[in-house]
């Protein structure tokens, strides 16, 4: 730990263990964070609301617990932000959408309720894409959030502000959602980790909700963190993947399981029939490759099966839900954006009958049976998280051709969620000036595989989001 850095700048490990060992204060951890959102969030809005009083008398209460001698939580006094898509109580989960902006919460969602109680500081709420449906984060309620490394590239969505935010030191933690890449594809675009967990894993739950997830989210849709370190990825995830009896599928499997034999193989998984690949992508994988090879994994190229058509099957059973809910919504109350950004994603799908969407389900149980085989030989599977760097703002409402090849360049975010697996984004260096990256995934529930090989990715990589800190 560096005592010449500002405390925003320490990583949530460090906050938490010096709070422990009393050498800081929750409120000097806590204002630190809240004087660099004072300078960053004006110039990349990340944060759509700012809890500078809440954090502060929460910080003084998490002092007083301190020094009380009470035995204290694995998150205690760090500084988090909270994505506004879920609720926290007193405030508004807007998700981005006009008429949802006074739908205050009245209690707070599961992984809000696990972060405090491991000692977490709220001190933001981070925006979001209308819906949570693009990747980029821009809505008419709060606005458009920037990328901190360049403004004309994306910021990822749909949790584009938790990523900027953690990028910029607006928080050690950031608490963000995927069912399409919404984690992974922000972690890629602002050069920091984000873990997508296993379908089951982190109880999701939002009290102001007026009617039950469908069937897709619930299998798809994830709750995780996002943060500038594996350590610290690891110590937000192990605090929100506690059990909460409001999250029937909620699965008790330990955070720490066996592990396989060694070497551990690792799939390569660098390219796929038809799809182009940016040429710093492939160099990423390379890099990545080589440097788990020096970490005793045992790498080989391969393909995963039925790939495209597992990516495939996530529009169609998505794009078919949503027909029921969000598709109605965006044009009812989405902005223009938004408007043109489902079009474009729904342009050429058909919309399935009764039979041809519980054919659809049917198929994805037999694309997962293909996956468990191929996984039971190679534990992990290294891939792009896009095939493509971190699109330019607004790829998605351009031309119906861009809209296309953006979506296709996202295969590698959508196969993996439509089937509930984990993934993790880590990243490995800059190109242009862009962060670049790669995407580990493994089995369901086997985060501990994937946070291990992240974790030699990122000493090897030696990557910092330090040269943000001087803007």
């Amino acid at each position: 730990m560096n005592n010449d850095q500002a405390l925003w700048q320490w990583s949530a490990t460090e906050i938490a263990a010096a709070v422990r060992r009393r050498e800081i204060s929750c409120r000097e951890a806590t204002s630190s964070t809240l004087a660099r959102i004072e300078a960053m969030n004006p110039r990349i809005n990340a944060l759509a609301e700012v809890l500078a009083q809440e954090a502060l008398d929460s910080a003084d209460a998490a002092d007083r617990l301190a020094a009380s001698g009470a035995s204290l939580g694995p998150l205690h006094g760090v500084p988090v932000t909270i994505k506004v898509n879920i609720d926290q109580a007193g405030h508004a989960t807007t998700n981005g959408v006009l008429p949802l902006r006074n739908h205050i919460a009245p209690d707070d969602a599961t992984v809000v309720a696990h972060w405090r109680r491991a000692g977490a500081i709220v001190v933001g709420r981070s925006n979001t894409a209308t819906y949570s449906s693009r990747w980029f984060t821009d809505n008419a309620v709060h606005g458009r959030t920037l990328n901190p490394w360049n403004a004309d590239i994306t910021p990822g969505g749909s949790s584009g502000g938790a990523a900027a935010a953690v990028a910029s030191g607006m928080g050690a933690l950031a608490h963000g959602n995927d069912i399409g890449g919404s984690i992974r594809y922000p972690a890629y675009a602002c050069g920091v980790t984000g873990l997508r967990p296993t379908a089951g894993r982190v109880p999701a739950y939002n009290p102001s909700a007026t009617a039950e997830r469908s069937i897709t989210p619930q299998l798809m849709s994830v709750q995780g963190p996002l943060a500038r370190s594996i350590a610290d990825l690891r110590l937000g995830y192990h605090a929100m993947a506690q059990h909460d009896a409001r999250d029937p599928n909620w699965v008790p499997v330990p955070l720490e399981l066996p592990m396989p034999a060694g070497p551990i193989r690792v799939a390569l998984f660098r390219h796929c029939a038809g799809v182009p690949v940016h040429p710093a992508v492939a160099q990423a994988l390379n890099d990545a490759a080589r440097w788990l090879q020096a970490a005793g994994y045992a790498v080989e190229e391969a393909e995963l099966p039925h790939f495209l058509e597992a990516a495939e099957l996530w529009r169609t059973l998505i794009n078919d839900d949503s027909r029921r809910s969000i598709v109605a919504g965006v044009e009812q109350h989405g902005d223009e954006a938004m408007r043109r950004s489902q079009a474009n994603m729904l342009a050429g799908m058909r919309e399935t009958d009764r039979d041809g969407f519980l054919d659809a389900l049917a198929r994805r149980q037999a694309l997962a049976r293909s996956w468990s085989v191929f996984l039971e030989r190679h534990p992990l599977v290294l891939m792009p998280v896009s095939w493509q760097l971190p699109a330019p703002q607004d790829a998605d409402i351009g031309s119906l051709e861009q809209a296309q090849a953006l979506i296709a360049a996202q295969s590698p975010l959508l196969a993996t969620a439509m089937l509930g697996m984990p993934g993790l984004a880590v990243p490995t260096g800059l190109a242009q000036g862009i962060p670049v990256g790669v995407q580990l995934m493994a089995w369901r529930f086997r985060e501990d595989l994937l946070l291990q090989a992240g974790s030699a990715i990122e000493q090897a990589a030696n990557f910092s989001t330090q040269p943000l800190f001087h803007h």
